[in-house]
């Protein structure tokens, strides 16, 4: 069993060596590993580091390196690199638990004849040692139901399914620089599920300039994206969808709606009270909408 990490990092020299240390305190379990880096265009000593833990012929280390593109074409660009049968999208802010390989093991060998299976899904933790989200209450799900039928509101860690994962990509609209990570999630879930294992496998450090934390400058800079993200999820059958969510696609649609300038935003809307509360809630939205971002 081969393992591909792909890490897309920019100016982080000072964080990957928790990454490399985790990598080699898991490569005691049998399993083959490759970690494949995109430098997105890093002004530090990203070079340098990394070519430091190559020296050390501890595992494989791939470096690549693309002018600053973003988070989302860097890993677009590793996972046709990546030989591995399992791929795992690992942050540079984040880290592996010290028997993260050996779990993922054991889940690969349980489930590695499933063809309608994409990705095995695992807990995240923060650094202190709290779920990041909530423990799964299926076993089989996909990530849709996951976060709008059955109340997740955290994150989780994905271990995909090589083959079918490389038949993806994340979707980039009009040369932005993100795309949230769920629009290709729920592609994927019109063909397959996921495995829901209720097991820690990664933790993370959010960055005080990370995607994460800077979610508004993120709506701002990278608005087609997010609303083709939105209009996709209204034209869902939205059957089991808790009300709560409805509203906060609603909510979002019209916000990205707005600093799109899109028009006739109820003609991509499927079902009768989804239209009727984006004509109920549009114009407020818009006000907020501008007031917000001017």
């Amino acid at each position: 069993m081969k393992i591909s990490i792909l890490t897309p990092t920019y100016n982080r020299a000072n964080l990957l060596e928790n990454l490399y240390n985790s990598l080699i305190q898991n490569a005691n379990y049998g399993v083959e590993i490759e970690w494949l880096i995109m430098d997105d265009g890093s002004t530090d000593n990203t070079k340098k580091i990394i070519e430091g833990f190559q020296k050390e012929k501890k595992i494989s280390i791939q470096y690549y390196q693309q002018e600053n593109q973003g988070k989302m074409v860097a890993i677009n660009h590793l996972v046709s690199h990546a030989t591995g049968d399992l791929i795992v999208e690992c942050d540079s802010d984040d880290y592996f638990t010290k028997e993260a390989f050996e779990i993922i093991k054991k889940a690969w060998e349980e489930n590695e004849e499933r063809t309608d299976i994409y990705a095995l899904c695992f807990l995240k933790y923060d650094a202190k040692g709290n779920n990041m989200g909530n423990e799964f209450s299926k076993v089989e799900t996909t990530m849709f139901d996951l976060y709008f039928k059955e109340g997740e509101n955290g994150e989780k860690a994905l271990v995909y399914f090589a083959k079918i994962r490389k038949q993806y990509q994340y979707k980039i609209e009009k040369k932005e620089r993100f795309s949230t990570e769920a629009r290709m999630h729920h592609q994927m879930d019109e063909k397959y599920k996921i495995i829901g294992i209720n097991q820690p496998i990664m933790i993370c450090e959010y960055q005080e300039e990370g995607y994460t934390k800077n979610i508004t400058k993120q709506f701002k800079e990278n608005p087609y994206g997010y609303y083709e993200y939105f209009k996709e999820i209204l034209q869902k059958d939205f059957k089991g969808v808790k009300f709560s969510k409805r509203l906060y696609v609603i909510k979002h649609y019209i916000l990205f709606t707005t600093l799109t300038k899109m028009k006739n935003p109820v003609k991509n809307i499927k079902g009768m009270l989804n239209k009727l509360l984006v004509i109920l809630l549009y114009v407020p939205g818009k006000v907020k909408t501008k007031m917000k971002f001017k």
